[in-house]
């Protein structure tokens, strides 16, 4: 037996916690309900507000986090992995980390990652992100177990570094999870193609829950959360409004298509350009 039956919550996230929370708690209860056996949630679950300092403003320790004790009880009840896709989590540097959860079906944190790229962009005038204006980079790649798996964590921005994705396939991770808050005008000409590559590149399965629709604090992201195969085939795919996609992952699969095209096992050393 190497399958998992795997869902995919998108959500519109505001600008106050406690509803995000509520309304998390509802989908994940829906996509349980469905037999899935890990269920992932987008980037900034709880929170997605722009205003400068809000991060920090909503923001708490791990350890006094609402929404984190939240989906820890939640896991715990419903017997099932959640892989929350991130949380503004206030750490002693005087930033937030964009720090991402897998928690276990007994409701215990097995591992977390902090964002490692951060979205300093300029997109156009009325479109600039600088996101390392409140959250501080994370510097180490994360994996955790699943049943018949192992799961890659990147979130977001990090999807535009296949090196980090090259990194976990090779060190095992058959799974990849790409939790996110893409902008609409991103998305609508990046997210499936570097979705789809990610998956074919490393063979392994991508599982990308996204935030959809204009939010509270004015910003407008894509949506379209994808379940991807190893070929980077598109398993499930979400539209525009909150909800939730599943799609039953047969991890044989990862050792079949690498097997075909071994090209992790294929890199050469090379010197660089003018070396």
């Amino acid at each position: 037996m190497s399958q998992i039956r795997v869902a995919c919550v998108q959500m519109r996230s505001g600008v106050e916690v406690a509803a995000n929370i509520r309304a998390a708690d509802a989908l994940i209860r829906q996509a349980a309900a469905s037999g899935a056996d890990l269920i992932a949630t987008p980037e900034m679950t709880t929170l997605l507000d722009r205003k400068p300092g809000a991060a920090w403003e909503k923001s708490t320790s791990e350890a006094a986090d609402p929404g984190l004790a939240h989906f820890k009880s939640l896991a715990r009840e419903l017997e099932t992995a959640l892989l929350i896709g991130s949380i503004a989590i206030r750490t002693e540097a005087g930033k937030c980390a964009n720090r991402s959860f897998f928690i276990g079906p007994d409701g215990a944190i097995a591992a977390r990652y902090d964002k490692i790229h951060m979205f300093d962009v300029q997109l156009n005038a009325g479109n600039i992100y600088r996101e390392s204006d409140s959250y501080a980079a994370g510097e180490a790649a994360v994996m955790a177990d699943l049943p018949f798996a192992r799961l890659g964590m990147t979130v977001c921005y990090d999807v535009r570094f296949p090196e980090l994705f090259r990194r976990l396939a090779v060190a095992g991770a058959q799974v990849i999870a790409v939790p996110s808050a893409f902008t609409r005008i991103t998305g609508e000409a990046h997210w499936h193609v570097l979705l789809r590559a990610r998956a074919i590149e490393t063979g392994c399965y991508i599982i990308a829950p996204a935030q959809a629709g204009r939010h509270e604090d004015g910003r407008e992201t894509y949506g379209h959360s994808l379940i991807i195969d190893p070929w980077g085939a598109i398993l499930a795919e979400g539209d525009t409004e909150p909800g939730v996609i599943a799609a039953t992952l047969d991890i044989a699969k990862v050792d079949e298509v690498r097997g075909k095209i071994p090209s992790l096992s294929h890199a050469r050393p090379f010197a660089p350009p003018g070396g």
